[in-house]
């Protein structure tokens, strides 16, 4: 056993290339093992092995700076950096977080769990090394699992290559996000027919020049030689102009015939590659390359990795290669994901919205999978749009979409809508155009902790001219919504928002329409308005509170924005008021009804339940951030007793 022995990069240096393939086995086993106890990232980590050794063995971290993007894809990395023994709490309350974390590691700098920003990071850093301010030696960004996808990304890889700024990028290439990569620039085959595994002789040709002219343009040797001879053929009188522009034009050409993603040569990045990321030697040989390149601007090297590598059940995971995982039995795999709770509800009514508007079309920015959009896809391909890790691109192309007389639906989580905010706003809210968000992983979502959790939706969208925000406190409200929203779209965008995991179910007398609020208890003694999933907690404390002889009224908000004038007046009329809502409390929706019962009666009390203004960390049991936060039947019994 090698790995109990690894407690520092240091240590891998140390090994040969046959130990590595030893190490390389166990790590594997280790992450299985490991991400089988407690849930998270499987796939992305399995394929990124070898790469991450090799990165380890030839850069210095953390005087080199190594910088991952996504971060799901650094266990390895936590591994080698001295952290094993804090994998038997992974993703746990209070135990290693599932990303890079500054709180962890010298060796972690960005805790970057939204794709496609390590090359803005690295070019920042860049930018201070070279104002001698950051004490860095080589900044190497790594990209993988679609993080080429993002807009973000090209708009850095611009910077970087106008600016010349020597940047080590290393692309890793596994073909996939979380569903297929959508992108021109992947050069693996994962997921494509498989008779692509078996390419014509003239496939394989084109293959070895192009891996010779890889192997050629590696050398430093030959980059000094050839630019020597550029500068002796400008310098040649009369032709010298011509005979550089000859030059230019036949390398141009022989990238464009052996290396399509000679895309990045054209922004001023030097390209080479691809590299197979299995090889730790010839990742070094390559790495090595790139670090005497990089003294003459920016370099990427292209990586093929394969996602699920070396574990059977993630390799034969055709829809995602076990890139996340739940609790489960290593030797058997976890059971084939589903949609569950109000992700099904959802999964289920989107497709029946479907069937009566041949105008409703869906998009993704590449979650079809944990969005509940695979039946859609399947039921509708032609209706089904995956743009990639891109929300912005998702938002304003919806815009586009429903301009053109389509109804599009946004699902999307939470979280990510964030990334979208100015194009809610400018770009559909704006023109008031029939575009449906739906957001899955609202409020607390648990174990990714921080930049996972859907805090700030509500506050953010009900500020939204023009917008309805929509939250569901069952399986059957948050289907009735979507079916409402097909109809009330056309007066302008609906957002609908609503939790992961288990949804309530409930029975047709419990739902309500449109954008009324629903009465779920009447007493005399206090009012609480409940938002969404809180209902439940409400209805409990409700319980509790009658119990001791106080029976209070129990309004289900339904609609946050706008809100219901009918259910304003009657907390109003109420001795006390307790809203509580699973967002952030401060310019939340508990605040604003607040103003509303002030207007109408300016004496009524009124409590506001919602979460602080601060990053909350990861717990795997979101009812525990609850009961911290006081959104419990404690915290809302304590609330209405405080008046």
């Amino acid at each position: 056993m090698y790995l109990e022995h690894i407690s520092e990069p240091a240590d891998l240096r140390e090994l040969s290339y046959e130990q590595l393939d030893d190490v390389a086995g166990e790590i594997r086993d280790f992450i299985v093992a490991a991400v089988a106890d407690t849930g998270g990232h499987l796939g992305s980590n399995l394929g990124a092995v070898e790469l991450t050794l090799a990165l380890h063995r030839v850069f210095d971290s953390p005087l080199d700076a190594v910088l991952w993007d996504t971060g799901h894809q650094a266990y390895v990395h936590k591994i080698v950096t001295g952290r094993q023994a804090q994998f038997e709490e992974l993703r746990q309350a209070g135990g290693l977080s599932g990303y890079p974390s500054r709180e962890e590691s010298s060796h972690d700098y960005i805790e970057n769990s939204h794709a496609s920003t390590v090359l803005s990071y690295a070019y920042g850093m860049c930018v201070a090394r070279d104002a001698g301010t950051d004490p860095h030696r080589h900044i190497v960004a790594v990209l993988g699992d679609g993080s080429m996808t993002g807009g973000m990304a090209y708009e850095a890889l611009n910077n970087i290559g106008h600016g010349g700024r020597n940047v080590i990028m290393v692309l890793n290439d596994n073909g996939r996000s979380y569903a297929p990569t959508v992108s021109n620039l992947s050069a693996n085959t994962q997921g494509q027919d498989p008779q692509a595994n078996h390419p014509s002789l003239p496939d394989r040709m084109t293959d070895r020049l192009s891996h010779a002219l890889t192997d050629i343009r590696l050398n430093p040797v030959y980059v000094r030689r050839q630019r020597r001879l550029e500068e002796f053929l400008q310098s040649l009188p009369v032709v010298g102009h011509q005979a550089g522009s000859a030059m230019d034009a036949f390398k141009a050409g022989v990238r464009e015939f052996l290396q399509p993603p000679s895309f990045f040569e054209a922004l001023g990045v030097r390209y080479v590659g691809p590299f197979n990321g299995h090889n730790v030697e010839e990742l070094e040989h390559a790495l090595h390359n790139a670090i005497e390149l990089s003294d003459e601007g920016p370099i990427l090297v292209h990586v093929l990795t394969q996602k699920g590598r070396g574990y059977s059940p993630a390799e034969d995971d055709d829809e995602k290669h076990l890139h996340d995982a739940p609790v489960f039995d290593p030797a058997t795999g976890p059971p084939k994901a589903v949609a569950t709770g109000y992700t099904q509800a959802f999964a289920e009514s989107i497709v029946k919205a479907a069937e009566n508007d041949d105008r409703l079309v869906a998009i993704t920015a590449a979650m079809p999978g944990p969005t509940g959009l695979l039946p859609f896809q399947e039921r509708f391909p032609d209706r089904f749009f995956d743009v990639g890790i891109a929300e912005q691109h998702a938002v304003t192309a919806a815009a586009g979409m429903a301009m053109g007389g389509l109804h599009p639906v946004v699902a999307i989580y939470s979280t990510f809508l964030n990334r979208a905010w100015d194009q809610v706003v400018y770009d559909v809210a704006l023109h008031r155009l029939p575009v449906i968000f739906c957001l899955d992983r609202a409020g607390v979502t648990g174990p990714d902790g921080a930049s996972h959790h859907g805090v700030y939706d509500m506050a953010l969208l009900a500020k939204v001219p023009g917008m309805r925000v929509l939250a569901p406190s069952s399986a059957q409200e948050l289907a009735q919504m979507l079916h409402d929203a097909t109809s009330l779209v056309n007066e302008g965008p609906i957002a609908i928002r609503y939790p992961r995991g288990a949804a309530r179910q409930v029975d047709e007398h419990q739902v309500g329409a449109g954008l009324r609020a629903r009465r779920v208890r009447t007493g005399s003694d206090g009012c609480i308005i409940a938002i969404g999933r809180m209902l439940e907690v409400a209805e409990n404390a409700a319980d509790a509170l009658a119990a001791d002889g106080c029976d209070v009224t129990v309004w289900d908000a339904r609609c946050c924005a706008p809100l219901d004038p009918e259910m304003i007046a009657d907390a109003a009329g109420h001795p006390h008021v307790v809203t509580i809502e699973d967002g952030i409390r401060a310019g939340g929706i508990g605040m604003t009804i607040t103003d509303e019962v002030c207007a109408l009666d300016a004496t009524t009390p009124v409590s506001v339940l919602g979460l602080p203004t601060q990053f909350i960390a990861h717990d795997p049991k979101p009812a525990n951030i609850h009961a911290r936060a006081g959104l419990d039947v404690d915290g809302v019994v304590a609330a209405m007793r405080s008046r």
